[in-house]
């Protein structure tokens, strides 16, 4: 008789370690967690406070949905393809070069050959990159896309993006962490984030 206590003892345990918190399916890999005594890498965080409605920018053209914005100065034509990239060109100049401080004199092109970058691109699982364009890819046609103002966010499918007076352009590969943000005077491989305080 004294199994009987035993296995609800057991039975009481196992429903005790497999209770917990809602589990969350995604397309994600679970990372390496860190080796022993070393503290896993600090990420910035990321604030949801100045979020816009994605609905409000979402696009359906013949290649699947996007969500397009222009920038407040009307100058940059940006868009986020769900799980693929995000990226921005010129609204006013496309085809020719982009003309940031930092953007290089040549890429490869699709066909092989070195050609002038039009656009800014942040891949899902890759490095922010310039690249040469054939078609505007980020400018809604018919547009203009509606405008994202400043220190808004737009968060859609594995991607964020905002324009701030100060810094810019600037979007992220939720999945990479890796980004970019960019205006005429400068460009930075990396995302920056709407400061909580931002009005």
């Amino acid at each position: 008789m004294r199994a009987l206590p035993v296995a609800l003892a057991t039975v009481t345990m196992l429903a005790a370690g497999c209770s917990g918190g809602t589990v969350i399916n995604t397309d994600e890999s679970p990372s390496a967690g860190a080796p022993a005594g070393t503290a896993p890498p600090s990420t910035p965080p990321r604030s949801n406070t100045h979020l816009v409605n994605a609905f409000d920018y979402v696009a359906y053209p013949p290649g699947g949905t996007t969500y397009y914005f222009t920038s407040p100065s009307g100058t940059w034509a940006c868009a986020i393809v769900p799980r693929v990239q995000a990226g921005c060109q010129s609204a006013t100049s496309f085809p020719s070069a982009m003309g940031i401080t930092g953007e290089p004199d040549s890429v490869p092109g699709a066909d092989g050959e070195t050609t002038t970058p039009n656009a800014l691109v942040v891949p899902r699982d890759g490095a922010a990159r310039f690249v040469a364009l054939d078609e505007a890819e980020f400018a809604l046609d018919p547009g203009p896309a509606k405008v994202l103002p400043f220190n808004r966010i737009l968060a859609a499918a594995g991607f964020r993006c905002n324009v701030q007076e100060a810094t810019g352009v600037s979007c992220l590969s939720e999945s990479s962490g890796k980004g970019f943000t960019f205006s005429p005077d400068s460009f930075v491989p990396q995302y920056t984030d709407v400061p909580v305080e931002a009005p």
